[in-house]
């Protein structure tokens, strides 16, 4: 167990406010003193207004929009902890930008996950707290500690509430291990489709694995961006005979007209988790939003506490 004479602080960004003080609301403990503003030409400043010697730090920040400048404003606060001679500095990102470049998928590609991982351990995180990492290899990008939390358990318990009774259906040959794990939680169907994707952010449904005529359906994800594929997917899940079409996700990126697509959709409701922050403009009653705080908490208890963090994948 940590020292008595250790201490916890945990810092925020700007991505994403409002669920860093859910978290220290959860914690007890109130938000570490830090201003960050902009130059005139853009570049991002950072002052740390208390002492962090030999402390135990975390940091909140999602690599959100906008991911170039949430990434650096990152950097930028682990650098000056780290020259503030904290003790350890832990990264609690919950959404990951960059990861959806994993792989080399065409001659001359970039992988900017990795990319992007070297760039947080140079700054100076010692450990990286992240929720449903977009490919589960990306913990190798990584020669630190990365502790991958799941938000299965909290949309799976939302729809165990709701009595769910139908078929989970994974978007794509990807997300079968992620729509599985929802289908055994909810002793639920399964079903998969089979698509292409001729280009970023296009998709093209081929075909339905498995049997949802005549039951609701409930498609999982990992992200909805512009929400095209889940719209799509909708719409041939409806045509195949789905009584219902419902959606949930852990990061709502709705880029785009991705509102306006869920809203015009045949899709009953869509639940997300605030990984990300929804953009202000965003009023629509087929959102519903669940908190990752009091896993996100929880997991910065235990690691200060240096606890397991295996009972929260249960």
């Amino acid at each position: 167990m940590r020292s008595p004479c250790r201490k916890i602080k945990v810092f925020a960004g700007t991505a994403n406010p409002q669920l860093a003080q859910e978290i220290v609301d959860h914690l007890g403990i109130r938000l570490g003193l830090m201003k960050v503003d902009r130059f005139k030409d853009g570049e991002t400043r950072v002052r740390i207004e208390e002492s962090v010697r030999g402390a135990d730090v975390f940091v909140i920040q999602p690599t959100c929009n906008p991911v170039n400048d949430n990434l650096m404003e990152l950097l930028i606060i682990m650098d000056g902890l780290r020259r503030a001679s904290a003790k350890t500095i832990t990264a609690v990102i919950p959404y990951y930008g960059y990861a959806r470049q994993d792989r080399k998928a065409a001659p001359r590609d970039p992988i900017t996950a990795k990319l992007v991982a070297n760039l947080i351990v140079t700054a100076g995180a010692n450990r990286v707290v992240t929720v449903d990492l977009h490919a589960g290899q990306i913990q190798g990008f990584f020669d630190i500690p990365v502790d991958p939390l799941l938000a299965m358990p909290i949309l799976a318990g939302y729809y165990k509430e709701k009595g769910f009774q139908g078929v989970v259906v994974s978007p794509d040959v990807g997300g079968v291990a992620r729509a599985r794990a929802m289908a055994e939680r909810l002793h639920a169907g399964l079903a998969i489709i089979d698509k292409r994707r001729p280009e970023a952010n296009v998709a093209e449904v081929l075909h339905i694995i498995g049997e949802v005529k005549g039951k609701p359906a409930l498609i999982v994800d990992d992200i909805i961006d512009t929400a095209g594929t889940l719209v799509e997917v909708a719409k041939v899940l409806g045509e195949a005979g789905a009584t219902e079409v419902y959606a949930c996700c852990t990061h709502p990126v709705l880029s785009g007209h991705a509102e306006e697509r869920i809203r015009d959709s045949i899709i009953r409701e869509t639940v997300v988790t605030n990984t990300i922050p929804l953009k202000p403009g965003i009023k629509c009653d087929k959102i519903k939003v669940l908190s990752v705080a009091p896993l996100l908490g929880e997991a910065i208890k235990r690691i200060y506490a240096e606890l397991s963090l295996s009972i929260l994948f249960d």
